[in-house]
């Protein structure tokens, strides 16, 4: 192994502190939700509803409500949030920690990587997981349907959804990546060295 590793008893992933870092995707997606949900947070949803294709033929699905979520809990609102979705708390943490990762690994020079040994528990606990917040949102989804707009509508918040995801992608890959690249070098090229 190329870092300190800690195997962690009888959970089903082990974390390491290594100099590669092997999650370089995480950041880009954490980015681009980060930047959907401050422009949610500032100027509000977008003039579409976003859905699922479940949508479509009147279902809703574990990820109904989220975009509300995400919008609620990006302005502070809790309580909100997790009435919309729940999923919204692990969410957003998540994408918080994935960047003070991704910083933390700039500043050292050392990433801290998770590697799943058991990916069976790890898919057991997920379609748990999954199942838990399907049934909690069906159980909203009247609160959910509210307001839905016409199929066309729908599918246009579909495109809108992938289109913004793409554009927050592209801004990190065009610009933030760059400029890291750029800091990193003129870290490294001192006078004198």
């Amino acid at each position: 192994m190329s870092g300190e590793e800690r195997a962690a008893g009888p959970m089903p992933v082990r974390v390491s502190w290594d100099r590669d870092d092997r999650h370089r995707r995480l950041r880009a997606v954490a980015v681009a939700g980060l930047v959907a949900g401050a422009l949610m947070a500032v100027f509000g949803l977008p003039p579409i509803a976003v859905h699922s294709p479940l949508r479509l033929v009147g279902m809703v699905c574990p990820l109904c409500g989220g975009t509300r979520a995400v919008q609620a809990l990006m302005r502070g609102d809790v309580a909100t949030a997790w009435h919309y979705n729940p999923l919204a708390f692990a969410v957003v943490p998540g994408a918080l920690l994935v960047l003070v990762r991704w910083g933390a690994g700039l500043a050292t020079g050392r990433w801290v990587n998770v590697r799943v040994l058991r990916p069976a528990a790890v898919w057991v606990v997920a379609a748990v997981a999954v199942a838990v917040l399907w049934a909690n949102q069906a159980s909203h989804a009247a609160m959910l349907r509210h307001g839905d707009g016409s199929l066309r509508h729908q599918v246009m918040g579909m495109g809108l959804g992938m289109v913004v995801v793409a554009a927050a992608a592209a801004v990190q890959m065009l610009v933030v990546l760059p400029l890291v690249r750029r800091v990193r070098r003129s870290g490294t090229e001192r006078p004198g060295g």
